[in-house]
Parts: C-alpha cells; sequence; structure tokens
C-alpha cells in the first residue's frame, strides 16, 4: 500500500522530486532498475510508460526498494520504506514524447561516421552489436528525443508517433493500481483532452495525482483554465507540468532557463493545483531556483509541517506562488547510464544462459546507482535547510 503521507506533503512543502522514465522508454530492466534507486533516494513519483509491462517492472521495482530500507538507512540515505507515487503518461494527441525513431540500417553507407549511435543519450541506437545481434535503433530504449534525426549525414532517420485510443488503454491501464496519471496535451486541443478525461475519470476518485503537462504556446495560460474547468471538481493533488525543453535536460544550463521560465509564467496565471518543473531540467535547475527565490523558505516549510494542512489528499482549489517541484527525465536516466550499462553487459557475459541479474543483485552496483540518484534528489530535498 502507498504511504500517502510523504508525497503529498513534498508537494505542499515544495521539495518533490519526480523521476520520468519515459512516456515511450519500453526497456523493462533499465525502467526496474532507475525506479530501485532513485525511490532508495528518495523520491516522490516514479513516472512511466502506460504500458502494462512496464508498470510491472517498475512495480517490482518499488518493491525491491521497500526490502531495503534498512540497508539505506544504514549508508546514510533517508528512506523510510514508504514508497513514491506510481505514475502514468497518456497523451491526447501528437506529442514528441510518444514517438520512435526508426531507419534501414541497410540503407547506411559503411563509411558512414555514425553520429547518430554517438549522440544517442539512451544508447538506442546500435550497430553490429554482438550484444543486441542487430542494428538500428533498439526500441525499447529509445524514448524519442530526436536528436538523431539532425545529425544524420544521408537523412534516413524518421520518426513513428503514437496516440492513445482512450477506449483501449484507459481500463487497462488504470487497473494496474497506479496511483497517478499524467495526461500530456497542447493548446487547442480541448476536445481531445476531454475524450481522454472521460476515458480515465471513472477511476478519478482513486488517484493520489493528476498532472497536466503542456508545453508553451500563445493562448497557453487560457487553455490550461479550461482544462481546470472540465476537470473540476477533482478530489486528487492537481499539478500543472511545466514542460519547458522537452527531453532536454542533458544537454547544459541554457535548458533549464527554459524550464523556469515556463514555471514563472504558470505560476503568474494563479491556477489552482501546483506548479512543477520539467522539460530541461538538470543539475542547474535547484540553484536557478534559489537564486530567484521559487522555492518554498525554510520557515514555510516549517509551518507547514506544523499544520494540519497535510491530509491524505491536497485540496486542489489551492493556489501556490512557489514552484511546487522538479521532474527530471533524461538528465536523471544519463546519470545512471554508466551503471546501468555495467549491468547489461554482465547479464550479457553471464555463461551460456541468458540471465537477467537485477541490480539489488549487484551490491556495489547498487549502491553506486543510489549514491548517483540521491545526489540529484537531494538538491531539492536539502534545500529546506537553507
Amino acid at each position: 500500500m502507498t504511504d500517502l503521507f510523504v508525497p503529498l506533503q513534498s508537494l505542499k512543502q515544495g521539495d518533490w522530486f519526480k523521476l520520468i522514465c519515459g512516456a515511450s522508454f519500453q526497456h523493462l530492466p533499465a525502467v526496474r532498475s532507475l525506479t530501485l534507486a532513485y525511490t532508495l533516494a528518495g523520491a516522490d513519483c516514479i513516472d512511466v510508460a502506460a504500458d502494462p509491462a512496464v508498470i510491472a517492472a517498475a512495480q517490482s521495482g518499488l518493491q525491491a526498494a521497500k526490502s531495503l530500507a534498512k540497508d539505506a538507512q544504514k549508508r546514510g540515505f533517508d528512506y523510510k520504506g514508504n514508497l513514491p507515487f506510481l505514475m502514468v503518461s497518456l497523451n491526447d494527441g501528437e506529442d514528441p514524447h510518444f514517438r520512435k525513431a526508426e531507419f534501414n540500417p541497410h540503407e547506411c553507407p559503411t563509411d558512414c561516421p555514425r553520429p547518430c549511435e554517438r549522440i544517442c543519450p539512451a544508447q538506442a541506437i546500435v550497430f553490429d552489436n554482438p550484444k543486441e545481434d542487430f542494428s538500428g535503433v533498439i526500441s525499447q530504449k529509445c524514448y524519442g528525443c530526436g536528436r538523431c534525426i539532425p545529425v544524420c549525414p544521408y537523412d534516413i532517420i524518421n520518426t513513428s508517433s503514437y496516440m492513445s485510443t482512450p477506449g483501449a488503454i484507459a481500463p487497462l491501464v488504470m487497473s494496474t493500481g497506479v496511483d497517478a496519471v499524467e495526461i500530456h496535451t497542447k493548446v487547442g486541443r480541448l476536445a481531445e483532452f476531454e475524450q481522454l478525461w472521460q476515458a480515465i475519470s471513472p477511476w478519478g476518485d482513486e488517484l493520489k495525482v493528476l498532472a497536466i503537462s503542456c508545453p508553451d504556446g500563445e493562448g497557453m495560460t487560457d487553455y490550461l483554465r479550461a482544462i481546470y474547468d472540465l476537470i473540476a471538481p477533482l478530489k486528487s493533488a492537481l499539478i500543472w507540468q511545466t514542460d519547458g525543453r522537452p527531453m532536454s535536460g542533458d544537454i547544459g544550463d541554457g535548458t533549464t532557463i527554459a524550464a523556469v521560465k515556463l514555471g514563472q509564467k504558470v505560476l503568474a496565471a494563479k491556477l489552482p493545483g501546483y506548479v512543477q518543473l520539467a522539460g530541461g531540467t538538470n543539475k542547474y535547475t535547484i540553484a536557478k531556483l534559489k537564486a530567484m527565490k521559487l522555492l518554498n523558505s525554510a520557515e514555510f516549510r516549517v509551518m507547514s509541517a506544523d499544520k494540519d494542512c497535510i491530509t491524505q489528499h491536497s485540496a486542489p482549489s489551492t493556489q501556490h506562488s512557489h514552484i511546487a517541484g522538479v521532474a527530471y527525465g533524461s538528465y536523471a536516466r544519463v546519470l545512471l547510464s554508466p551503471i546501468l550499462e555495467q549491468l547489461e553487459n554482465k547479464e550479457v557475459s553471464n555463461t551460456n544462459v541468458k540471465a537477467t541479474i537485477r541490480l539489488e543483485e549487484d551490491e556495489v552496483l547498487l549502491w553506486q546507482a543510489v549514491e548517483l540518484a540521491y545526489s540529484l534528489v537531494s538538491q531539492i530535498k536539502s534545500q529546506q535547510e537553507g
């Protein structure tokens, strides 16, 4: 049973941390390992693809983390055994988060320097790789960032997009027992949003969090108000996820500026609910928010913890003047990629039987991964101290 107190308290206090595994990322071992490491590091929410197999992998990682709570505490981590919320991402139309790169490797000239392979942050593009016995895009690893497309010298890389089919996907996903849903939308798609929301709403009372992710655009705040009018009244906590620069957090400090700027815009609109950054978030984000005084002060945190406003369910009609949390996607995944790659290499080289080695089965790699994850999670968690 998910401990409702801790994640919602984090939202109210303004130190909410969400890991985005990727709406299109379906590499099950990596999803499980990322979930395990970031849960032990203190994450409040794990966001995964709306795929029952992916959800099951994340749930397995959550249970493994819970069994390791005492070990984590002995090693100095703050994890108490409470589980973060498990969130799934759905889309109401065309969206860069819901696509895969694809190309025919036989069309690649033999003398091509293969910049696509080097630039892929998910290591989803391989050529004659003995581990995979495959050339091209490993679909399960691709999360649609699109960085390979402009660097291809022969312009042969395309993307294949897909959309949620509300009537089919909603019952399948919601019946898995997820805690939260994120809907990716864009300005001008209110009718499509309503159709998806109608498919999800029968499970609305069971949701702990509803997140709305929307990129910037003309009329954005009016569109978000129209969405709120459509979904209100709402029992769950409501998060406005500001998608500053999608899937770019591992690029540099410029991307975090876009994320913060969009967060400010949504805060200024004074919409009911919480505002959480995403899209371009990285190691620079918390420092930038601190410098701009966009995070709750330590004094507010103490008062918030003492008041009776910390309940199981948030009041979504409340307006907040500070950023409530930060979601990390590509940056968080790339941070742990050296550990996951070592784990995968061990898996491939394991005798004649291709056995899956789970992260907790390699104690050294496990705690290295948790330490790396904690280096990111602690940035927003420790800011309550100053």
